[in-house]
């Protein structure tokens, strides 16, 4: 891209603009001054709905200093830089000698030469050194005077005496050698050298009446407006001529009777227009018939031309010298082709009154001259043709082709003449505006000219909005919908914008906006840029006072506030109600008007509800129901009685909520209303249900939905909303079967009618439904991954993150290979998704999870990395109970694996840090139990030990008693059975019968009183003890019904042998 935004890090809310080219500046400016077209790209939605009473705009500031010095160098560059300028002080030059007020045109001085100098007053050329210099007046209106004796060369120019007051028709511009005048005296219209008048004198005069009137104002507003408001008028056609055959000597004049009747006459009529502007090809195939080729057609012309010659008819002759022309140039006979068109101009005698004639002889000498590369002819008829367009723009017809419109323009912008410049801009519009294949060329010109009309001293009386308008047509029709739809805003903005403006305006941000968005016709809606056109049209109207406008007031309104409650601000959509209603007109002069001002009070008081104020639109809805006859009803009231149900339901009191709904159903049943008898129905059946009725919510949401198929078109949320709400129905009578086809009617309709959200609502319910209702594993999966493109439609990444993981575990709980991997394809994808957004716990398990599944796969060597990740995620977060969560489902997933040593010990280590007793303490036994199970003795009986310090003492309840039965137990038996050290497993044992002593529990007492016999009678041979312990558990073992009691030393075991059955640590309660 040519163009790039840079934002510094500042609170200066400044945003640079780079450009690589010039044409890219160029056109950044022009689309700046035409129509500000950045607030589309910068400005949210909500700006243009809370900026309704501001004038806001984006400031920007141009180097115009550094610009003009490279436009200097470019056209430097390119040629003579030429300015008209007046002297103020004597200046003499070596071969020229002019004096304070001369009139010349210079250029810049080259290579250290002086300035080349063309003196106007009487075209003497020379070199002067630098002058002191002023500005002339760039153009001139109104009279001028002729200073010199001049006799017409041909009849297109003016005979001229001394002291003639000469008319000035169109413009006189000075940087021009001829303009087009009118000579006061006899009324006779010609060209006029710009050097035979005296303009100094009368330049005082020109300015005076520059302050009044303007003739080309005059003439600009009339063909600003048939531009930009063109009419479909049809032009005439030529009649149609019969050429018959040509023998050489022999001319019957009387076939040329019917061609020189009409050819003949002075003035340009409509008919002549049209055949000026026919090519060769028409001319042969349309005007003339009768004739074989184009040389038996230029044969039976050139015939009639000198019957023509002989009769002296002058008009018909030049106008066949023109046709013989035309013809021979289009057969590349150029030098026959330049002579007839010089013989058109030298037969008249009288002045040439046909200008479109002229402009069209001048333009086709042009192109020849050009071809022939004959300089000075060539730019002599170039002067004479912009003379005629500047003074009369229906010229603009006659033309072969633009060459000398983008003279004048490349003239007057190097004579820094910009009105001179506006009315080339002018005249390259309409020639490109004529023909709608190249109305797209017109863009430049309309917008330049919009420009200089904004930047204009003395403000032309032309139409701006109008103007504005149309650029924002020709946008539209480039595919360029944010400066079509800055034009429009620009139009609008107008202080002459009419109301019809301001609508048409609206119309091409309707259009535009949606394009913008990239909007279907079948999903359009109103984009928010259309508010400030509303909000104008709005006003215009509020103030023109008319109450007959006051339905298209009501719909505006309207309009504004479903804007600001689409986009949730209720407060705005209130005020501009309230603005609505208070300034509507009074009833009894406009009666029709009650129905469209209760439905107005309606909608203000939905639109309380939305605002949290019940109370106020209960008020509005009793208002209005007071209003309403009292012996009839009316569908209106039932409309009523529906919304006071939603506000006396929001209120709580639905007892009075369903006697509201049931009255506006049977208003609805009586009139047949079938959309607002569908809603108060499915009103009516969800407060019976929320009323603990059974029955009658079932018959109500059935007659709904039957009443919401038998609808067109424009109620599909509603009916979908409805079936959710009858399958909730359904489930919660156990109808699984009704219940879910609800659902699935739902999407299928959300679905058709691209409802998203009503269709991610409908999918949802039915996962819920296969998940917990009537489980069916594949179902689920299906809906669950429909859910996941719904919600990668909707843009919505989080959601779509968590239900990537929901359907994770639906693949997990399959059991097969496939599946998991399936399982871990989803795990990857979420994780993703939180590594985007930067949700550091969901990522943490993500992670996690997908260590699991490769645990489950069997890949153990990728189990420890993810593990690994997980826990430096979670450590992260900062957040020391999501740690302990994090490190705890890790312990309980890899509980039998090695990596569960790395997840205990981090665990561990952090637990330390928290000061939480209670999570130490569990950390420690898992840790006691890990090392157990890995058969290190000596740190499992560490961390046991550890374990038994986080206990409160004194012990306060039985759990508490029992887990010190447990762990000490458990040391007694790593020490006895595994580090072969029986007199340290008896004094464990000891403190777990201590314990199970005080806590009651016989069977762990006999448990412990028989190892502690063993131990006595046969490694530490104490026949005393050995003996009481032995009889201890005799007497227990009979009062639990024990058989028998084995002291023998041959029964020796494992310590882990019960990790081997159940695979899992011992539970802390």
């Amino acid at each position: 891209p040519s163009c790039c935004l840079c934002v510094p890090c500042n609170d200066e809310n400044i945003i640079f603009v780079g450009f690589k080219t010039f044409e890219e500046i160029w056109k950044f400016s022009t689309y700046w001054a035409t129509g500000h077209c950045m607030e589309n790209l910068l400005f949210d939605e909500k700006f243009w709905l809370s900026s309704l009473e501001e004038n806001f705009a984006i400031e920007v500031s141009i180097q115009e200093e550094t610009l003009n010095l490279i436009y200097k160098g470019i056209l430097m560059q390119e040629g003579s830089c030429s300015a008209d300028q007046i002297f103020d002080s004597c200046t003499s030059g070596r071969d020229l000698y002019l004096e304070q007020g001369d009139i010349a045109h210079f250029e810049p001085p080259f290579l250290g030469s002086g300035w080349t100098v063309l003196s106007l007053s009487d075209g003497a050329r020379g070199t002067a050194p630098t002058p002191a210099l002023e500005p002339v007046i760039p153009f001139h209106q109104g009279s001028c005077l002729a200073t010199v004796e001049y006799d017409a060369e041909s009849p297109e120019e003016l005979s001229i005496a001394p002291g003639d007051r000469i008319i000035i028709v169109g413009l006189l511009v000075s940087c021009f050698d001829w303009f087009t005048g009118r000579k006061e005296v006899t009324g006779e219209v010609g060209l006029v050298k710009t050097s035979l008048t005296d303009l100094k004198k009368n330049m005082q005069g020109f300015l005076d009446q520059g302050k009044d009137s303007s003739d080309l104002i005059v003439t600009m507003k009339g063909t600003l407006e048939d531009l930009f408001m063109p009419t479909e008028a049809k032009d005439p056609s030529p009649p149609c001529f019969t050429v018959y055959p040509t023998v050489e000597g022999n001319i019957n004049n009387e076939n040329f009777v019917p061609l020189f009747s009409f050819l003949d006459g002075q003035e340009c009529k409509a008919e002549f227009g049209v055949l000026y502007g026919l090519s060769s090809e028409l001319l042969t195939s349309t005007t003339f018939s009768g004739h074989s080729d184009e040389e038996e057609l230029i044969a039976f012309l050139g015939l009639a031309r000198e019957a023509a010659m002989k009769k002296q008819l002058v008009w018909p002759q030049t106008r066949l010298c023109f046709l013989l022309g035309k013809l021979c140039a289009a057969k590349s006979n150029f030098i026959q082709a330049r002579i007839y068109f010089e013989k058109a101009l030298s037969v008249l005698q009288e002045s040439f009154s046909d200008f479109k004639l002229l402009a069209s002889i001048y333009s086709n000498l042009a192109a020849i001259y050009l071809l022939e590369k004959n300089t000075e002819s060539f730019f002599a008829v170039m002067e004479r043709l912009a003379a005629l367009l500047l003074g009369i723009p229906d010229c603009l017809e006659s033309l072969e082709d633009n060459s000398v419109l983008k003279y004048i323009l490349k003239k007057a912008v190097l004579s820094r003449n910009k009105t001179a410049e506006a009315r080339a801009c002018y005249l390259l519009a309409k020639h490109y505006w004529t023909d709608r294949a190249e109305r797209a060329q017109a863009v430049p010109y309309i917008e330049r000219l919009l420009v200089l009309s904004a930047e204009a001293q003395r403000p032309w009386k032309i139409s701006l909005s109008h103007g504005y308008l149309t650029l924002a047509w020709l946008y539209s029709e480039l595919c360029l919908y944010h400066l079509s739809v800055s034009s429009a805003r620009r139009a609008s903005l107008q202080p002459c914008a009419r109301l019809s403006n301001c609508l048409i305006s609206m119309v091409l941000v309707l259009d535009n906006g949606n394009k913008l968005c990239g909007i279907t016709e079948q999903k359009a809606s109103i984009a928010p840029q259309v508010a400030p056109f509303l909000h104008l049209s709005f006003t215009k109207v509020q103030e023109g006072g008319r109450t007959q406008c006051h339905v298209l007031r009501h719909q505006l309104a309207l309009c504004l506030c479903q804007l600001f409650y689409k986009h949730k601000m209720v407060e705005h959509a209130i005020h501009q109600m309230h603005m609505l209603i208070n300034n509507s007109p009074p009833l009894k002069e406009v009666p029709i008007y009650l129905p469209e001002r209760n439905s107005a009070l309606i909608w203000l008081a939905w639109l309380h509800i939305e605002n949290n104020q019940p109370d106020v639109a209960l008020d509005i809805l009793d208002s209005v129901l007071s209003t309403m006859p009292e012996h009839c009803t009316t569908p209106q009231e039932g409309v009523v009685l529906n919304m006071r149900g939603v506000v006396l339901r929001y209120m709580g009191d639905l007892q009075r909520a369903a006697e509201s709904y049931q009255a506006a159903v049977d208003i609805c049943e009586e009139y047949e209303d079938l959309s607002n008898w569908a809603v108060a129905q499915a009103n009516l059946g969800k407060i019976l249900s929320a009323l603990r009725q059974m029955a009658l919510p079932l018959r109500h949401l059935t007659e709904a939905v039957q009443l919401f198929s038998e609808l067109d078109k424009g109620h599909e949320a509603n009916f979908i909303i409805v079936l959710l709400e009858l399958g909730q129905h359904y489930l919660k009578q156990q109808q699984i079967y009704y219940g879910k086809g609800c659902y699935e009617w739902a999407l299928l309709l959300s679905h058709c009618h691209v409802q998203m959200f009503c269709q991610l609502t409908a999918t949802r319910n039915l996962c819920n439904l296969y998940r917990f209702e009537t489980p069916h594993q594949a179902q689920c999966i299906i809906y669950s991954e429909h859910q996941v493109q719904l919600l990668r439609r909707k843009g919505d990444r989080e959601q779509e993150g968590d239900a990537l993981e929901a359907i994770n575990h639906l693949y997990i709980i399959l059991g097969t290979d496939r599946a998991y991997r399936a399982a871990l394809d989803y795990t990857k994808s979420s994780l993703g998704i939180f590594i985007d957004l930067g949700c550091r716990e969901k990522e943490a398990f993500a992670w996690l999870q997908a260590g699991k599944i490769y645990h489950l796969l069997g890949q153990t060597e990728l189990v420890d990395l993810y593990v690994e990740v997980a826990q430096g995620v979670a450590m992260k977060t900062g957040n020391n109970i999501f740690i302990l969560k994090l490190l705890e489902a890790a312990g309980d997933i890899f509980f039998n694996t090695s990596c569960s040593l790395l997840s205990f010990s981090v665990k561990s280590t952090f637990v330390l840090d928290t000061g939480v007793h209670l999570n130490e303490r569990v950390a420690y036994h898992r840790l006691a139990s890990l090392y157990h199970c890995l058969k290190q003795y000596e740190l499992a009986e560490h961390y046991y030990l550890k374990t038994l310090t986080q206990c409160p003492t004194p012990l306060q309840f039985d759990e508490e008693t029992l887990y010190y039965v447990k762990v000490y137990r458990a040391l007694g038996d790593i020490l006895f059975y595994d580090l072969k050290d029986p007199f340290d497993a008896a004094g464990y044992y000891h403190l777990a019968l201590a314990a199970a002593m005080d806590l009651g529990n016989k069977r762990s007492q006999l448990e412990l009183c028989t190892r502690l016999a063993t131990i006595y009678h046969n490694f530490l041979i104490d026949r005393e003890l050995s003996l009481f312990f032995y009889q201890t558990a005799r007497g227990l073992a009979a009062e639990l019904n024990v058989r028998r009691i084995d002291i023998s030393p041959d029964k020796h075991y494992s310590s882990i042998s019960q990790y081997k059955t159940t695979g899992k640590d011992h539970k802390i309660n």
